[in-house]
């Protein structure tokens, strides 16, 4: 799609100023210098109204390109001859500027219009100069058509070059805010993502609390009275949390989505993750090292989700691959690494979906670090660790 041009200013610019200032100059001194040129005072104002124009070959450049042919034709009609170099000067300006800062139409009729002008000036020399006198003849028109018609074909290829990188900037502009609103979308999608995950773990834990403590109050109802009723306000606190958090969801969750107070998976479901990787066809080596102990839940959940993301991701574009799941326990952090052997992801790593996003954000969660890059030695490597707080 072609961009408009852009609307010329209300008012010259300081250009247009210094370049009409400067062939005036040229004009008065050529006009007074150059012998035979009589009557000089009218070959000065002749040259005055030449150049003046000149300052506004931008905010109106087919009128100007008009003007500058009046005091020409005026000349030619009393029998006067203006055959000095600045005119060429000036000429050269006004047809620069209809290629330059006119739309396509425009600059064309503009160039018809200046040649028209230029083969009117040439009549009226003919019509009007006296037998001996010079006039212009038909190859000197020939000749400055020419000359004109290349410099107007010279701004107007500059003036669509500029135009066409105006656009191309544009255009990687739009892409770049186009990009950068789909990352914040992508990050802002897992984010409620995760929320919606952590909320049910929370309620879940909620849920147990009250459960507990009620079963707990229950069996001290009668021995121990007192603590029972404290137990009792305990249970209604956690039953109360418990609704709020279920309304607090509500907000969070999409309509295809239903409230989950069962226990979200956990690193101890990934045998059971990659045996169903498996059955969809891809071969994986799972290798579990170090003292296994129980993780915080929402740390649980990550570990399981990244995992989970990472495999997805290989079946997704790694194409035909084996790939390996390393989980490995340390004193103070859990080490996840999910290689393959395929040919990796083609463009956009993440597909369709935003599983790299919600891996960093997950890790970003809790402190960990994360590493997702093609592997030295083929195929495609996320590496993760998260820290373990201390018991």
């Amino acid at each position: 799609m072609r961009q408009a041009i852009r609307l010329p200013p209300d008012r010259p610019q300081r250009s247009d100023l210094l370049i009409a200032a400067a062939i005036a100059l040229l004009a008065q001194v050529e006009t007074w210098l150059t012998q035979g040129s009589d009557p000089k005072a009218a070959f000065a104002a002749a040259a005055l109204a030449m150049t003046l124009p000149l300052v506004w070959r931008r905010v109106a450049p087919i009128a100007v390109l008009a003007l500058v042919f009046v005091p020409l034709l005026l000349m030619a009609a009393a029998g006067y001859v203006l055959n000095s170099s600045y005119i060429m000067l000036v000429l050269l300006a006004a047809f620069s500027a209809v290629g330059a800062y006119c739309e396509r139409r425009q600059a064309v009729a503009g160039l018809g219009l200046g040649l028209l002008l230029l083969a009117a000036l040439l009549v009226v020399e003919n019509v009007v100069a006296a037998e001996g006198d010079d006039a212009a003849a038909l190859g000197d028109l020939i000749f400055l058509a020419a000359i004109l018609g290349v410099v107007w074909a010279l701004a107007v290829a500059l003036r669509e070059r500029s135009t066409r990188a105006g656009e191309l900037e544009e255009r990687a502009d739009r892409l770049e805010r186009e990009r950068e609103q789909r990352a914040r979308a992508a990050v802002a999608e897992e984010r409620a993502r995760i929320a919606r995950e952590l909320h049910d773990v929370v309620a879940h834990s909620i849920s147990v609390i009250a459960v507990q403590t009620g079963s707990l109050r229950r069996r001290l109802r009668h021995e121990r009275p007192e603590d029972a009723e404290e137990l009792s306000a305990v249970e209604q606190t956690a039953r109360q949390a418990l609704t709020e958090m279920r309304r607090m969801l509500g907000l969070l969750r999409t309509d295809d989505e239903r409230l989950a107070l069962t226990p979200q998976p956990g690193i101890e479901q990934v045998d059971r993750l990659v045996e169903q990787v498996r059955e969809a066809g891809l071969t994986v080596e799972l290798d579990i090292g170090g003292a296994r102990r129980p993780l915080p839940p929402g740390v649980d959940l990550a570990a399981y989700r990244i995992v989970q993301e990472a495999l997805t991701n290989v079946l997704k574009h790694a194409g035909p691959a084996r790939a390996r799941v390393g989980v490995r326990f340390t004193e103070r952090e859990l080490e996840l690494q999910i290689t393959d052997d395929g040919r990796g992801p083609s463009g956009d790593a993440n597909g369709g979906g935003h599983g790299l996003v919600g891996m960093r954000e997950r890790v970003a969660l809790y402190g960990g670090s994360l590493d997702a890059a093609p592997d030295d030695a083929g195929g495609f490597a996320v590496r993760a660790t998260l820290p373990i707080p201390a018991p």
